[in-house]
């Protein structure tokens, strides 16, 4: 497969649930005849929600990819979750991705996981463009979203299109980069192209000349030239908003409604003319073995460098999503998955297309493919040429917040049901599963109730288990005070070979887990450095011994001593482990619990219940105001206390009030209820 990395379009569709991506990106599909007939999520029947279990619910759940061809691009668009359960599918989908299309609905304006996933883009400096959906809907409103995403996301619109009416009146848009008016009649995919409605000609030449003013910094002889009080033409305009999109000097904003087909092809114009190529993203960093920087720039003729954003398990072996970012995938070709050092052999190379696909016999620099026949990867895992081995950074993945109790049906289903559970967090990175220190039960913990329910429907679907899900419980962390160094030995003597170990740490306080070595002269080999840390790291994840992990320590090896009979791998992973909790122990900790940014729009008459209830739950009103669909209230909530709050809340307002969470921070348990937690274990 040969085609130039210009013309390389990777595309993420991105939104909070219900703005309309599925639908959107259905309508993409059909104008670019990918395919023939539109489906509908009401219905369930969309080609990119393909899963049973995502027609059941009617949500997105798995990021599915899709390639088509349009304006000369090739383009792969991923459809990604919206729910914040999933959003470790925007998260790896972003990682891999040089563009997004945010979605937001004209009615709603920016959510709470618009936000969350506007974030995360941020953090890779994704470019984006946005698109304002349901434009044809009641109480749209195309200049407050606008002022939204200026707002609350800190971002810097360019807006390159009007509305030409809302609600029922809505028949299409004003192109500002042409003054012209787009407009679709009786269901046409392509829109008529006329003269700007009189009524709207001022307004849309003064939104022209502000977008002109947005973007002619971006060239040095097109400020000249708008500085001589020249004419800024439309491909020299179109041109500018392209270097600003990328350049992360604004985002175009396009409007339209996906459902009616309205400004679905100028969004797809849009993407071709406005989003990045691989050519147009920074070069791709990642390390060689001895820990040097290594730069890859996007080149079929470099050594190969993959990056595996997915894995998913079939019955015909695993399927894993990759983006090469340069050289050359055969098919059958021998590769290293330089993460774990281990050798691999390229089965089949595949271009998706949600869950069929068309067989390649050769991928390169810029694509994003699926392969069969890696035995050992997983997601965040690096392929590289052999000759020439680097490892990328690999995916950030949220500790989870909610675990609970999984139990087969029967003795007989114990060992199938141990196998999907291992499929499943094989191919989801944000699902954890493990065992009850104390009962031995099977424990899975994830981002959400939805998160794991939708996980049991997913192993009673593809692996026939009808696993049953215990009740649900928060995910505590535990927390150093104060720094503290500890000295421990294990000395044991019992005939023939001892064990002997000493490690002198320093345990203190910080954001995330690290381990440090600062051995000189020998003290502990260095091949047991690694043993020692295993050990340390052991001991993070039980914490104090309550089953919680710890939040965030940096261990420091500071010391320690050996024999050369009596020490092995064993001894010093062993006493690492013991003197890791003896330093929690001397610390002391403290319990940390995942606090929740609570979304809720009621009518004006609840208000006062709804803010009642959330200070019962513990919770602490962040912001209260008056937004377009109600008064929008937001809180920090314990999880412990948000369970059964659909319910609570329909109480509250009649079934009138609606709510979104995401998880905001980690905050202290207050000290009483800390107690009583300790004491319940």
């Amino acid at each position: 497969m040969t085609h130039r990395l210009d013309t390389i379009r990777n595309i993420g569709i991105m939104a909070h649930v219900d703005a309309g991506k599925t639908t959107l990106t259905e309508r993409i599909l059909f104008n670019a005849g990918r395919i023939h007939k539109v489906g509908d999520v009401h219905t369930g029947n969309t080609e990119m929600d393909s899963r049973a279990v995502e027609q059941a619910h009617g949500i997105t759940i798995s990021a599915a990819a899709t390639a088509l061809e349009w304006r000369g691009c090739d383009i792969t668009i991923i459809d990604t979750p919206g729910h914040v359960d999933f959003t470790i599918e925007v998260e790896r989908s972003l990682r891999v991705l040089d563009g997004a299309v945010a979605v937001f609905s004209a009615v709603a304006g920016v959510e709470p996981q618009s936000e969350t996933v506007w974030h995360q883009a941020n953090r890779y400096g994704t470019p984006r463009i946005c698109f304002v959906n349901k434009m044809d809907s009641l109480g749209a409103d195309f200049e407050g979203c606008v002022d939204q995403i200026r707002d609350r996301l800190g971002a810097r619109p360019l807006v390159v299109q009007m509305p030409i009416g809302a609600e029922g009146t809505f028949v299409g848009v004003v192109d500002l980069i042409t003054l012209q008016a787009l407009t679709w009649t009786d269901g046409a995919q392509a829109p008529q192209r006329g003269p700007v409605p009189e009524v709207l000609l001022a307004k849309a030449e003064a939104a022209r000349q502000k977008l002109v003013e947005d973007v002619v910094d971006q060239d040095d002889g097109a400020l000249a030239l708008y500085l001589e009080g020249e004419p800024i033409g439309a491909d020299l305009l179109t041109r500018l908003v392209r270097l600003a999109c990328i350049g992360g000097a604004g985002v175009p904003v396009l409007t339209g409604s996906a459902y009616r087909n309205i400004g679905v092809q100028p969004l797809m114009d849009a993407i071709a003319a406005y989003c990045p190529s691989p050519l147009d993203r920074p070069d791709v960093e990642g390390r060689d073995p001895q820990g040097a920087l290594v730069r890859r720039a996007a080149d079929a003729d470099a050594p190969l460098l993959a990056l595996v954003a997915k894995t998913k398990v079939t019955q015909h072996g695993a399927l894993s999503t990759l983006r090469i970012y340069s050289g050359r995938l055969d098919k059958g070709m021998a590769v290293l998955n330089a993460t774990l050092s281990e050798r691999e052999r390229v089965g089949r190379i595949l271009r998706m297309h949600a869950d069929d696909h068309t067989d390649l016999t050769q991928a390169e620099a810029g694509d994003v493919v699926a392969v069969m026949g890696l035995k050992s990867v997983r997601a965040g895992d690096t392929l590289s040429d052999p000759k020439a081995p680097v490892v990328l950074d690999g995916l950030v993945c949220p500790d989870p917040v909610i675990e609970a109790v999984v139990e087969a049906p029967d003795a007989a289903s114990q060992s199938k049901l141990g196998q999907a559970l291992a499929a499943m967090a094989r191919e989801d990175p944000s699902l954890r599963v493990g065992s009850d220190p104390e009962t031995g039960q099977v424990l899975v913990a994830g981002m959400g109730e939805l998160h794991l329910q939708i996980c049991l429907e997913e192993i009673a679907t593809t692996h026939g288990v009808t696993a049953r899900l215990g009740q649900p419980r928060v995910a505590y962390r535990e927390a150093l005070t104060q720094r503290v160094e500890v000295d421990r030995t294990l000395r044991k003597q019992s005939g023939g070979p001892g064990q002997y170990a000493r490690v002198k740490l320093v345990v203190e306080p910080a954001e995330d887990v690290s381990f440090v070595s600062e051995i000189t002269g020998g003290a502990v080999p260095t091949e047991f450095i690694p043993a020692v840390e295993a050990g340390v790291r052991a001991a993070m994840g039980t914490g104090t011994g309550h089953g919680w992990p710890m939040s965030g320590a940096k261990v420091r090896l500071i010391d320690g001593a050996f024999h050369p009979n009596d020490s092995s791998a064993t001894a010093f992973e062993r006493v690492a482990r013991e003197a890791t909790a003896e330093a929690f122990q001397k610390a002391g900790v403290i319990l940390l619990e995942p606090l929740m940014k609570v979304d809720v729009t009621s009518p004006t008459d609840h208000v006062g219940a709804v803010i009642g209830d959330l200070n019962a739950r513990r919770g602490l009103i962040v912001r209260s105001e008056a937004g377009k669909a109600g008064q929008e209230i937001v809180a920090h909530v314990p999880l412990v206390n948000m369970f059964g709050y659909v319910g609570a809340l329909r109480s509250l307002s009649r079934g009138r009030a609606t709510f979104a969470m995401v998880l905001d921070h980690y905050g202290d348990v207050p000290k009483a209820i800390a107690e009583e937690l300790r004491a319940a274990v």
